[in-house]
């Protein structure tokens, strides 16, 4: 009998989002972080509503702000990232983004977006200087201090999963989840993977619940080896100065967001 080598040991930052402990989010987050345990990863888990996460930026996030200043959010942000004067609370979460080798944000699909809360924390904790800014140079999402990283989108849907599909009334997918999954995540330099998502979640049976986590189990245990998501680069040739696809890349019978991936080598 062979035995399979064990993995080698990663760091993983899991943000979770839901309002109640006994919910499928919140289950399947913990099944998450259970399983990874279980395979020699480390795991660090942000729940933000057990933390009672403040959603919105003002002046509070940087405590130095000069009251008669104007609160231009952006260089304020920036100036107090390099300067190491955000409030604790957002500089405790750069800091497991830091650690991390790979983020997993476990959230229900809310009115076709993240919950506000998430919303609030890639808000506060994406700062400029941090996640982004102009002292990263060019191609900036792979010079980005995030770079390198993995991330994984987890999302709970209550819909069923045709109405997601590329003729469904809700919309595709992965373009309804273009804003963070490359306006976000990859634009700050990590390398995305295609989301896992469980729909029916208001009806899901037991039956289902086990369905849902074996298929969780194999998108874990494919974190750090799945091919993430072949968005174009910034640099290299794709985009004109504008930052337009150049006429001829795409491929045959594309249009949309589906313009911005590769070409299948």
């Amino acid at each position: 009998m062979t035995h399979e080598l064990p993995p080698q040991r990663k760091k993983i930052l899991l943000v979770t989002a839901h309002p109640e402990a006994r919910s499928l989010t919140t289950a399947l987050a913990a099944f998450a972080a259970d399983e990874l345990r279980a395979t020699g990863h480390e795991v660090r888990v942000s729940d933000l509503y057990a933390m009672k996460w403040k959603a919105t930026v003002d002046a509070d996030d940087f405590p130095d702000h000069p009251a008669d200043r104007r609160l231009e959010v952006l260089p304020v942000s920036g100036e107090a990232t390099l300067a190491g004067r955000l409030s604790p609370d957002i500089a405790a979460e750069q800091e497991k983004l830091r650690w991390a080798d790979a983020v997993i944000l476990q959230f229900p699909m809310w009115w076709f977006s993240m919950p506000a809360i998430l919303k609030g924390w890639i808000d506060r904790v994406f700062t400029m200087q941090f996640a982004h800014g102009p002292a990263v140079p060019p191609p900036y999402h792979e010079n980005s201090p995030l770079a390198g990283r993995r991330a994984l989108l987890a999302v709970t849907i209550g819909a069923r999963e045709s109405a997601f599909s590329d003729r469904g009334i809700h919309g595709y997918l992965p373009d309804l989840l273009f804003p963070i999954q490359h306006g976000v995540l990859w634009f700050t330099g990590m390398a995305t993977l295609e989301p896992f998502a469980v729909h029916n979640s208001l009806t899901l049976s037991a039956e289902g619940f086990t369905v849902a986590k074996d298929a969780y189990r194999r998108r874990l245990d494919g974190l750090f080896t799945d091919e993430p998501v072949p968005y174009r680069s910034l640099v290299g040739g794709d985009y004109d100065r504008e930052m337009r696809l150049l006429p001829g890349l795409e491929r045959p019978g594309t249009s949309g967001l589906g313009l911005h991936l590769r070409r299948p080598s």
